[in-house]
């Protein structure tokens, strides 16, 4: 590894309804990064946010040429947002974070510590979210109900805010997939990687964009990315069915041979074919969301449109 003086790192920020944030974030990233003592670039990429966030990064890209902002046509969610900072980015290392201010910039010093000591992946490890007990408690069940159905390992309560070296951000890049799942692609390249355990403060600035709809579209894209279980689930069940039909099977015929007469009841049938509709419609809910997921790559659309780059140095 280089001397720290030699290295360049790049920070690229996801912003949606950041305009109050960024400027904050900027001056922070530039304390940390002159504290560091290397070379740098902060990328911001707008992500098509209604409010000024785009007059606010100009102003800070006409008295900061080491500040690189990506302008959005629109919204394309914060993993585009990330991949299109990535694709932009030039440094030995790449950290990413959200614009909210609920990634600290000053944790980058210790990811620096680790990547100098040979990690090529420093993840932020959320111990404790500055939410409420029912939400902290939601989001630990998921990232251990996560790393129990992929088929991979995924680091526990790790989000985006990570450090990545070069070569990991190049792999991530090289791949095609449209519906893009950062924290698993990054699990899913392997190399040497440690997370940082930190508090994630709340929001400082309006309101979070997330809510519980949003959680679980979530909690579906990484699930759906990286597990079959689902499918294997239907699987076993569907051989679950045809076991107790069979056994109902043998069970009738029983009766019949020793002159009982069988079971009655409109009830029976009811509850059994309401509960057969019900898997049913499970399976086929679960085959869609897969089969949407190949629908969405063999259209190829690009991940994002950008507009425009302001302080572009990779022309």
């Amino acid at each position: 590894m280089n001397k720290i003086n030699e290295i360049s790192l790049s920070a690229v920020i996801a912003c949606y309804k950041d305009e109050k944030a960024i400027p904050i974030m900027h001056q922070r990233l530039t304390e940390v990064f002159k504290k560091i003592g290397c070379k740098y670039e902060i990328i911001f990429v707008n992500d098509g946010s209604p409010d000024n966030s785009e007059q606010v990064l100009e102003e800070i890209c006409a008295n900061d040429q080491s500040t690189t902002a990506i302008i959005h046509s629109r919204n394309f969610n914060s993993q585009n947002a990330f991949t299109s900072g990535m694709m932009q980015s030039t440094g030995d290392a790449v950290i990413l974070l959200d614009g909210d201010l609920q990634d600290p910039p000053e944790l980058i010093e210790k990811f620096v510590e680790k990547w100098m000591q040979g990690y090529d992946v420093v993840y932020g490890s959320r111990v404790n979210r500055d939410t409420s007990k029912f939400m902290n408690y939601a989001y630990k069940t998921f990232y251990r109900l996560f790393n129990k159905v992929s088929y991979l390992e995924i680091p526990l309560d790790a989000g985006d805010f990570s450090l990545m070296d070069r070569k990991v951000v190049n792999e991530i890049n090289n791949i095609k997939e449209r519906d893009r799942f950062i924290r698993g692609l990054r699990a899913w390249t392997g190399f040497k990687q440690i997370g940082v355990p930190y508090n994630r403060p709340e929001r400082q600035f309006g309101y979070s964009t997330n809510n519980f709809f949003k959680n679980i579209r979530w909690a579906k894209k990484g699930i759906f990315s990286f597990s079959y279980l689902p499918l294997e689930f239907m699987s076993f069940f569907s051989y679950f069915i045809v076991l107790i039909s069979g056994l109902a099977l043998f069970f009738y015929l029983i009766l019949h041979f020793i002159n009982q007469e069988a079971p009655k009841g409109i009830t029976t049938l009811i509850v059994l074919v309401l509960f057969l509709g019900g898997i049913q419609l499970l399976s086929i809910s679960i085959l869609s969301e897969y089969i949407g997921k190949i629908l969405e790559e063999t259209k190829k659309r690009p991940n994002y449109i950008i507009k425009k780059i302001l302080n572009n140095k990779k022309k």
